[in-house]
């Protein structure tokens, strides 16, 4: 497109065609049309003759100047329509001077497609009949009248980087619902108006102004979808109010941007939407914004997130019209009534991606000190500019500080009644020098800011708000491309080697002859059983000769007979020819018969000498039987490994780990594992490979793509970190956590804009998720018996998820991998607690009638932690406070950033634990709840800083005394510090519960290890054996063992010690007790076997080794270094 350098442009617009048109008489009438824009008649059409059909030819051009320096503007062009009336001709009566025309109907041109870059278009546009019209009353299956329209200009209006920059707002206000009782249909009629201003270059502002509003009374709720109209009066043509190709489609509240779209909201707008009364406008207005109006418009709203939208009414009243004593109405302008004023957050605006923000928005009575609070502005619309010139704005609607008057029509002006006709200054003029800027933060001298606004307090009673919608072309802020964030992942991780070639060669080649000897040798060995087995059996050892021979014809003919003698040779068939092509190297035809008899019979002896090898492999003479494998499953070993890292076994963990990946090396589940190891060890560099690895074998997988942007943040690669959250919410824009994780992101970035976005997408998401699923809560609430029941099916699956309430898999025992996590952080959620402990009161947000403040206000949520114990009582008292559910209840409440929590505690990533619960802390949903003490008691258990812990547990207690939970955790805190006679009242407390802790296994395991030392082995036999039926283990069988031991049970001891043997014989101590069985049973050799496996696993228990040494010399033998 090519730079434009003219400022004047002639648009021309043609209408070539008129189809299925009608007259008031006849089927032939003689029509002409009349082109008008922006109030202005543009032309009129010769007069034409209608075809019988109902076709005509018009050909007929008129055209405007658009010109940049003045007159008809872009944001004419943008908002206001071509209007094309058809008129008829009607024919002279006798002694009639002037023809008589009547007008059959109107039709609209929208010349949008100019402000998109294009320069000429064409467009058949429907003919909307006026009341009374012969078009009106159409038979069934004619088509609506019709006009063929093309719109053309010489040069586009738009230079490229116009197009480019540029942008198209587009503001529908819809209605205002739950008006005031005061706001009846009778009486002085009024007129209902709201308007708001668009930044733009300069002082001055768009101005975009919706008058005219409808009062209805209620009883229904407005349709939907129902056409956009207009915001230009004077239309002939009803249908012509509307808008081609636009309409109103509603929508469930919950997916609204604004106000009131929460659940508990829905009662109150259903009513207030079909009762109540409503003023509707349903009107459109546009504004063009070039590239320079486009920043301004962005950067405005950077500043000010909130924009004033108001409201008021006018009275009309009945001003006589000339001689003919003829009344019309006018507005009373010194009667600014009801004035209101509704806070619309235009961040959303700001989000990457986003054009569009629609909602519903309370009213608030105009008070010039809370405007100025909440919007830094110092500026009414209608009070200090003057309503009347809003009022009559020729302009319909918009008034730009680029547009110019321009020639109006003088019969309109004649209309036009203004209340100071008799030389009285007007309103305006008055108000003039008064007019405030709005950069400016002080009022000028004169000014009497507004501090009462007693009809305005009505909108607040009443609950009164509007529905607006507001909608750009394109997005401020360009949101990137699925196909560039997976294309970017790409380049971060790099592909998956190819699978590894299967090889050849010829002793592969000689292997496989091998296998199909062995397994033709067994069918026939089958075969010769089946037909002689019985007489074989009968014989015993004394056939003979002569009867081998004749089973063998018989054999033979059998096989022959069968077919089975060909399936075999066709069997063997492919393992020879791998011989022939690998080892013999043979792939070309032979050149002569004596070559080819040569080889054969060399083959031949090879294939002999190699069928006996494999016959003597597959019979020997003395055949023993394998020795059984127990071959430990996937999810054992991930216990086992479990069970090391609570143990600070570390190097055994990870031999756990990487087993499981050697077994299945493509499962990213394994990958996944052992990447969360490697952060609780602090190997984040490991870990990052381990996570990249997992989304190599999966590139949708979300949790990898979470994990990697994770350790990007760790490692601070931070531009990497975004593009894998962002691929995340792309794949899966339902994920709560996706978006808390890219929100904490831009918290980092320092970005609120975007942090705002992602956490109130996070929120969003949860409340549609909650929505939707509370017929399962209550399914599952009521199948919580059978659960219970079903305990040792669910132990099984207790391996993959971790100790201790929230489901990680960190090691509460480790001191040296405790994550540092940030100390600001850290250090105001600990002031947090202790002022919670101190007050005794739950931390909430400040709730108040301040519509900014809210649960979808990210912003606010972070940065005001104002205390508000009127709320935090309210929220003591709730029942749901005091007693929340268990964790392994589905719980009927949480935030986003528990279930983040969750999640990151999970994978041991205590870094962000930190940083997420300043964040729960503050959350209005959230706050310090029994799971919040819970997962920071954890957070201080890693570091072994057990005050602190006890502090959180204390307080969590306080909130719920029945948690099992609870007091798992106080167990362990106990077992930890050495004092095991509080953690045994602790763990036995929480065995007894009704409902199970989350992680029951080391509480099982440690309250027995308790009852061993103490020496109530029935008991502590009793708890292994728990463990054993949820999740066995090595540890658990271990557990039986030595308590059937100490109970001289040896025989049950000596098949638990096995079993614990089997699971894993690396560990010393099941080699100790297998020893103390032996000798006690007076097996030698496998006393000293089990000896010497103890002495080379280095048992590093010196109480046990001396018993061992003991019963040795007890008995006299075990140790053969005697």
């Amino acid at each position: 497109m090519e730079p434009v350098t003219q400022t004047t442009r002639v648009v021309q617009i043609t209408v070539t065609d008129g189809y299925d048109l009608k007259g008031f008489k006849g089927d032939t009438p003689v029509t002409f049309i009349r082109a008008e824009f922006n109030q202005v008649v543009l032309g009129d059409s010769s007069k034409v003759t209608v075809s019988p059909e109902g076709t005509t030819k018009y050909n007929f051009t008129s055209s405007f100047e658009y010109n940049q320096d003045g007159g008809i503007t872009l944001d004419d062009i943008a908002h206001k329509p071509a209007f094309l009336t058809v008129t008829e001709v009607l024919p002279k009566e006798k002694k009639q001077k002037e023809e008589k025309t009547l007008i059959l109907g109107q039709a609209v041109v929208d010349l949008l497609p100019l402000l998109e870059g294009e320069s000429s278009f064409e467009i058949s546009v429907p003919l909307h009949p006026v009341q009374g019209s012969p078009l009106e009353t159409l038979r069934p299956g004619v088509k609506q009248s019709s006009l063929d329209v093309k719109v053309s200009v010489g040069e586009p209006l738009l230079t490229s980087a116009q197009v480019l920059g540029g942008n198209l707002l587009k503001v529908t206000l819809e209605a205002a619902y739950s008006l005031p009782e005061s706001f009846v249909p009778a009486g002085t009629q009024q007129n209902y108006m709201v308007g708001m201003q668009v930044p733009s270059v300069g002082e001055k502002d768009y101005t975009i102004l919706f008058k005219n509003g409808n009062l209805k009374v209620g009883g229904e709720r407005e349709p939907v979808p129902r056409p956009k109209k207009w915001p230009i009066a004077n239309i002939l043509a009803p249908g012509a109010n509307n808008i081609p190709d636009e309409f109103i489609v509603g929508g469930p509240y919950e997916e609204e941007e604004g106000e009131l779209n929460h659940p508990e909201d829905r009662e109150f707008r259903n009513q207030a939407e079909c009762v109540k009364k409503r003023i509707v406008w349903d009107l459109e207005s546009r504004c063009y914004l070039d590239p320079s109006a486009a920043v301004s418009f962005q950067k405005r709203i950077a500043d000010c997130r909130l924009w004033p939208v108001e409201i008021t009414r006018v009275p009309l009243i009945v001003v006589p019209k000339g001689k003919a004593a003829k009344a019309e109405k006018a507005e009373d302008e010194t009667l600014l009534s009801f004035h209101g004023v509704a806070y619309v957050n235009m961040v959303p605006l700001l989000y990457p991606g986003v054009k569009r923000i629609r909602g519903a928005f309370h009213v608030y009575p105009y008070i010039d000190s809370a405007v100025f609070e909440k919007t830094k502005c110092l500026f009414s619309l209608f009070r200090d500019t003057g309503h009347h010139n809003m009022i009559h704005n020729n302009k319909g609607g918009i008034n730009s500080p680029l547009s110019k008057p321009v020639a109006k029509n003088l019969k309109e002006d004649k209309t036009v009644k203004e209340k100071d006709i008799d030389g009285k200054p007007r309103l305006t003029d008055m108000q003039a020098p008064s007019l405030r800027s709005q950069s400016s933060d002080t009022p000028l001298e004169g000014e009497t800011p507004v501090t009462h606004n007693p009809e305005g307090q009505q909108y607040l009673e009443a609950g009164t708000y509007i529905v607006l919608e507001i909608e750009l072309d394109k997005a401020l802020v360009p949101k990137r491309m699925p196909e560039e964030l997976a294309e970017r992942v790409k380049e971060m991780i790099p592909p998956r080697p190819p699978l590894t070639r299967r090889r050849g060669g010829a002793q592969k080649a000689v292997n496989d002859y091998h296998l199909q000897i062995k397994n033709i040798s067994k069918a026939i060995l089958d075969e010769y059983h089946r037909m002689f087995g019985k007489e074989v059996a009968k014989l015993e050892h004394e056939i003979d000769t002569e009867t081998l021979e004749e089973q063998k014809c018989q054999l033979n003919y059998e096989l022959n007979c069968s077919g089975k003698y060909f399936a075999f040779k066709e069997q063997l068939k492919h393992a020879v020819v791998k011989i022939v092509r690998e080892k013999y190297l043979r792939t070309a035809s032979f050149e002569s018969q004596e070559e080819l008899q040569t080889f054969i019979s060399e083959l031949y002896v090879f294939l002999v000498d190699q069928m006996h090898v494999a016959l003597n492999q597959a019979m020997p003479d003395d055949i023993q039987g394998p020795v059984p494998v127990i071959q430990s499953t996937s999810g054992q070993l991930r216990l086992f490994a479990y069970e090391a890292e609570v143990n600070e076994n570390y190097g055994m963990a990870a031999v756990y780990y990487e087993e499981r990946l050697v077994r299945e090396p493509h499962n990213l589940e394994h990958w996944l594992d052992y990447g969360a190891f490697c952060l609780l060890i602090e190997d984040n560099v490991k870990a990052q490979e381990c996570f990249r690895k997992a989304l190599s074998l999966n590139e949708s997988h979300i949790n990898s793509l979470l994990l990697c942007g994770i350790l990007a943040v760790l490692l601070e690669n931070y531009e990497q970190a975004e593009i894998f959250f962002e691929d995340a919410t792309c794949l899966e824009p339902t994920n709560v956590i996706a978006w808390t994780l890219l929100g904490l992101y831009y918290e980092i970035q320092n970005n609120d804009i975007r942090m705002e976005m992602a956490f109130h997408e996070a929120f969003k998401q949860l409340q549609a998720r909650v929505l939707q699923i509370p017929a399962g809560k209550q399914k599952s609430m009521g199948n919580m018996a059978g659960t219970i029941e079903n305990m040792e099916e669910k132990g099984k699956m207790e391996s993959n998820v971790g100790p201790w309430g929230t489901g990680n898999n960190t090691n509460n025992e480790s001191s040296s991998s405790a994550v540092k996590a940030e100390a600001s952080t850290d250090e105001f959620v600990e002031e947090s607690s202790k002022l919670q402990s101190e007050s005794r009161e739950p931390i909430t947000m400040k709730q108040s009638l301040d519509p900014v403040i809210g649960p979808n206000t990210s912003s606010m949520v972070l940065k005001d932690t104002t205390l508000n114990k009127k709320e935090a009582s309210k929220c003591q008292d709730s029942p749901a406070f005091l007693h929340p559910p268990p964790s392994s209840v589905p719980q009927t409440h949480t935030t986003v950033f528990m279930e983040t929590i969750r999640f990151l505690m999970k994978v041991n990533a205590v870094q962000y634990v930190h940083r997420v619960l300043a964040h729960e802390l503050l959350c209005p949903q959230g706050g310090p709840s029994c799971e919040y003490y819970l997962v920071l008691a954890q957070t201080h258990l890693l570091k072994k800083d057990f005050a602190k812990t006890e502090e959180c547990l204390q307080q969590a207690a306080q909130m719920d005394y029945l948690n099992p939970n609870v007091w798992a955790l106080k167990g362990h805190l106990y077992f930890l510090s050495g004092n095991h006679v509080e953690a045994k009242a602790c763990y036995e407390r929480t065995v007894s519960f009704v409902v199970d802790a989350t992680e029951m296994h080391f509480i099982f395991l440690r309250l027995g290890l308790i009852y061993l030392e103490e020496k109530e082995y029935e008991k502590a036999k009793k708890t292994y054996m728990q463990a054993c039926k949820r999740s066995p283990s090595c540890l658990t069988w271990l557990g039986v063992g030595i308590a059937c031991y100490r109970l001289e049970e040896l025989t049950e001891a000596e098949d638990a010690l096995s079993e614990a043997n089997a699971l894993n014989n690396y560990n010393a101590e099941v080699w100790a007790y297998l020893a103390l069985v032996c000798l006690k049973n007076g097996r030698q050799l496998e006393a000293e076997q089990a000896y010497k496996y103890t002495l080379k696993l280095k048992l590093k228990d010196e109480v046990l080794l001396a018993e061992i040494h003991t019963v040795q010399e007890m008995v006299g033998f075990g140790n053969p270094s005697f």
